[in-house]
Order: C-alpha cells, then structure tokens, then sequence
C-alpha cells in the first residue's frame, strides 16, 4: 500500500543539499511532505516542487521561515503575506498540496487519516516565564542570539509577526472544526513546519533561540484535533517522540554539517525521509506516556 514520507529543511541553497536532492529517488506509489525550509529563492521551490512531484505520487508543502524571506538582492519583491501566497502559487504550478488548499483523507497504508496542512509562524511565547514579550529579543542577544528573520521576514499587512501569528492560529482552528465536522471520527497527520510543543525543542548550541521556534498557542493541539502524528522541521534535530499517544517527528535534512554523519554513514536524501505513515511503532521497551529516540543519522 501506498506509504506517506516527510522531510523538511533541505535548505537547497547549499550546493550540496542541491547535489543530493538531485538524487531523489522514484517512488510512484508514495507521497512526500516537505515541511518548509526549501530554500529562499523561487529557483529554490521550483527545484524542490520540480524534482518531489516527479518522484512521488502526491507532494505536500508548507511553509517555513526561508520561504518567506525577502531577500536584500530582491529588496522589491513580495513582502510578508504576499510572499507566502507568491510561494504558493508556484507549488501549484506544480500540483503540489498548500495550507490554503482543502486538506485530504489519507486513505494508504497507515490511514485513514486527514493530512492536515498548517502555517502558524511564531509569536516569541516560548520563552521563560520571567522574560517579558517586549525584552525577549535583547534576552536572545544577550548570548549572541537573533534569528535572521528580525531583518528579511517581513509581515506586511499584519501589525507584528506576532499578530500574524495569531491570525493564522485562528485559520487553522478553523479550518481543524470543518474537518472534524467533515470527517468526525478520523484522526489527524498536523504537518506544521514549526515544532508545536516547547518541551520538544533542545538545541543545545543555541538555547536562546527557542523565540523564534512556535507559539504556545499549538500545545495541546496534538490532543484537540485527535493527531496520530505531528510532522515537523524547523530544529534541524532529528528526533522521534511519543507523548500522550501521538507520534511526534521531527523530519530535518539541515545544513550539509548537520547530517555530516548520516552521510559517513553512507545515507543519502531517500534514506533521510522519514516514514510517517504507516510509520514507526513505539518501542516495546518504553516505559510510561514518553519516549524519545534521537535520529542524528537520519
């Protein structure tokens, strides 16, 4: 039966994560989610979307933050909401699946199961208690900490990123009722290509960037929406969780040094895709409501 497979951040605009995504291999039957992080530039979505559609039967996108950059050599291009619907106007040139399209029932191995696709950006939340919305930025930069998106993530018409945050929370809401209603006793797959729970982020070298990673306005969203697995990017940090009875994948390619040792340890792009359905069971050996298994080889 047809499987679902997920990667996320491939980050094309290394020469080397181009090189190996040339290599994609063919897999007609399957369907592969790319949960953002493509690349910046439209040369980089075209060869993502290009390459995915050719390959599998059905192609799932969303957005990262690198889709929605606006970069200084294109300082007159779209900006903000208009750069995220200019990203997803070519993924349909290419009939490959968006946030703003009607979400489908997955009905192969795995299934039945609504692919539920999202984009709900960030909202600086996942910070300590004790920092205050208007000093987490200068608590970032107090370790050297400020994510690129301060300057070429822009979020015209809304307020704040903050405040589209919050409107694009609310969509997505929205459109998790009209599935329910649509298909009341099926579970989900939420593809988000931020992690949706803040327990999940450990990135060691760079604590204080965890800002710029979610809002916790998705926490118990594995639970409300009835998830069977949650399909992420974002961390470049491979891991698989089991929390409270969902399957929790984090499906990162990342920078060419971030998957160095899969690569010494022979791996190329199509051992790095992560199977999300039927997917992995959790292990035997886990003890109560909580498992993890770190993947730093894929």
């Amino acid at each position: 039966m047809p499987k679902l497979f997920a990667i996320a951040d491939i980050h094309l605009g290394h020469p080397l994560n181009r090189e190996e995504w040339s290599k994609l291999g063919y897999q007609p039957e399957d369907s592969l989610i790319l949960a953002g992080d493509c690349g910046e530039s439209e040369d980089h979505l075209r060869l993502a979307f290009s390459l995915a559609a050719d390959n599998f039967y059905r192609v799932y996108w969303v957005p990262g933050n690198h889709e929605l950059y606006t970069m200084p050599a294109n300082k007159a291009g779209p900006r903000g909401e208009a750069k995220y619907q200019f990203c997803v106007k070519i993924a349909r040139e290419y009939g490959v699946r968006t946030p703003e399209d009607e979400w489908e029932l997955w009905e192969g191995d795995g299934g039945p199961a609504v692919i539920a696709l999202c984009f709900t950006l960030y909202d600086y939340s996942f910070r300590p208690m004790d920092v205050r919305r208007e000093d987490v930025i200068d608590w970032a930069k107090e370790e050297n900490v400020e994510a690129t998106d301060e300057h070429v993530l822009h979020y015209e018409p809304h307020e704040s990123r903050d405040a589209w945050c919050e409107s694009l929370v609310q969509k997505f809401e929205n459109k998790f009722e009209e599935a329910k209603q649509k298909w009341p006793d099926v579970p989900t797959v939420i593809v988000n290509h931020w992690p949706l729970k803040e327990e999940l982020i450990t990135i060691p070298l760079v604590p204080r960037f965890t800002p710029w990673c979610g809002t916790t306005k998705t926490e118990e969203w594995h639970k409300k929406w009835n998830a069977v697995v949650v399909a992420t990017g974002h961390l470049h940090v491979r891991r698989t969780d089991w929390i409270e009875g969902t399957r929790f994948e984090e499906c990162s390619l990342g920078y060419p040094r971030q998957w160095r040792l899969a690569r010494e340890a022979g791996k190329g792009v199509d051992d790095m895709l992560r199977e999300i359905l039927p997917g992995h069971v959790k292990p035997e050996h886990a003890e109560g409501s909580r498992q993890t298994i770190w993947r730093t080889r894929g």
